[in-house]
């Protein structure tokens, strides 16, 4: 099985505490937004905050993502984490004083992010390449969007919880999982104990083929953003905020199960074809989504749709790391990650301005047109491709371990 030889290689430690390391990113927006909410009295306050960490994350993962490469994950990733609890313990005392603190110290929040996710991509990359089991790589990406998807249930649930006990003990605890897991996991599962052989990470980036692959994360984000606003809608609608939230922890927890399956996946379904196969699959699921919300009900339709979304992510995680040069695999999985946050922002502010209009259908409207970019792009994307074959690889990769 895929995902016992995961545990061989990686250790059984790995997974508890890697799990554990990305749930304060996870948790960061709604923590924010529940802390400066409760000090200012202002939801436009507080969304605007959100918002800047948002922009700061995707700023800062790239640079996080490049020393990372320069000069070892273990140094980086542990003064990241660091940095980061520095910065949640200056939004905690900016929270008492001037709105510009807040907004400054929540942007620094954003920027400090350690990056657990993509980071621990670019080591399941090193340590299958180092033991010569590359045909191992699939199944790691597979269980990574599976345990981010989780995160992304377990986290924000996490929140609401301790909320109720005041509104800075998430913001709290969120330190306390930096310091707990975050720290300790970047110490002990590190992509290589120093920095990379010198020349390795000044390699180009591909900039063509990766600003597809962000363009494409950024359409996933729209996504996200979309159908958050859809599920809020409900929730209003229905009479109760924690209806939206189990809804939308039904579409985290249907992606997770699609994206723990994909590691059955066969090698001869080359990345070439799974890139299109799955966008078009994410383009049905959202018009299944889109017309399942009024002709059935939001919850079916999202239980459907919900399994089309990380096959998709997981393809752009593999063919990111196959044309990343050896030695700049952190950077490119950072600058792919960039466009997460950078589309769920503008995807939340679009479909918030429609579903004003139009209710959930016009939210919903922003996740279908997404998909359907993303869909259009691998397309022109491979078409262009064919026949030059410069970074959609094929069959085995042959850079060097």
């Amino acid at each position: 099985m895929p995902y016992r030889s995961l545990l061989r290689i990686a250790g059984v430690g790995f997974f508890p505490l890697g799990f554990l390391a990305r749930l304060p990113y996870a948790s960061s927006a709604l923590a924010t937004l529940i802390l400066l909410q409760a000090a200012t009295h202002s939801y436009a306050f507080a969304g605007l905050a959100a918002a800047a960490q948002s922009i700061a994350t995707a700023v800062g993962g790239p640079v996080v993502g490049a020393l990372a490469d320069r000069h070892g994950h273990r140094t980086v990733g542990a003064l990241a984490a660091l940095a980061n609890c520095a910065a949640w313990a200056a939004l905690l005392v900016a929270s008492q004083g001037a709105r510009p603190a807040m907004l400054l110290s929540s942007a620094l929040v954003g920027l400090t992010q350690p990056q657990v996710a993509p980071l621990v991509r670019a080591r399941w990359s090193h340590l299958v390449r180092a033991r010569g089991e590359l045909h191992l790589l699939p199944a790691a990406l597979s269980y990574e969007a599976s345990a981010d998807e989780l995160s992304f249930v377990a986290g924000p649930a996490l929140v609401g919880l301790l909320a109720t006990a005041g509104s800075a003990v998430p913001a709290a605890a969120t330190m306390a999982l930096i310091v707990a897991a975050t720290l300790p996991f970047a110490l002990v599962h590190s992509a290589g104990a120093g920095a990379p052989a010198r020349g390795d990470s000044g390699a180009r980036l591909p900039r063509r083929p990766l600003a597809v692959m962000v363009l494409g994360m950024t359409a996933m984000g729209a996504v996200f953003g979309a159908v958050q606003t859809a599920v809020t809608v409900y929730g209003d609608t229905v009479g109760g905020t924690g209806a939206a939230g189990l809804v939308y922890a039904e579409f985290g927890i249907g992606s997770a199960l699609a994206g723990a399956a994909c590691a059955w996946l066969p090698l001869r379904f080359t990345p070439r074809a799974r890139y299109l196969v799955f966008a078009a699959t994410l383009c049905a699921g959202m018009l299944t989504l889109f017309a399942g919300a009024r002709l059935v009900s939001l919850p079916v339709a999202v239980a459907v749709a919900s399994f089309t979304v990380a096959p998709y992510m997981i393809s752009l995680y593999a063919l990111t790391e196959r044309l990343a040069p050896t030695g700049r695999t952190a950077t490119a999985m950072t600058v792919l990650c960039a466009g997460g946050p950078l589309g769920t922002a503008t995807g939340q502010s679009v479909s918030g301005a429609l579903a004003q209009c139009y209710g959930i259908q016009g939210a919903l409207l922003v996740a279908l047109a997404a998909a359907t970019g993303a869909l259009l792009l691998a397309l022109g994307a491979v078409v262009a491709d064919r026949g030059r074959g410069d970074w959609i690889v094929e069959g085995e990769d042959t850079r060097a371990v």
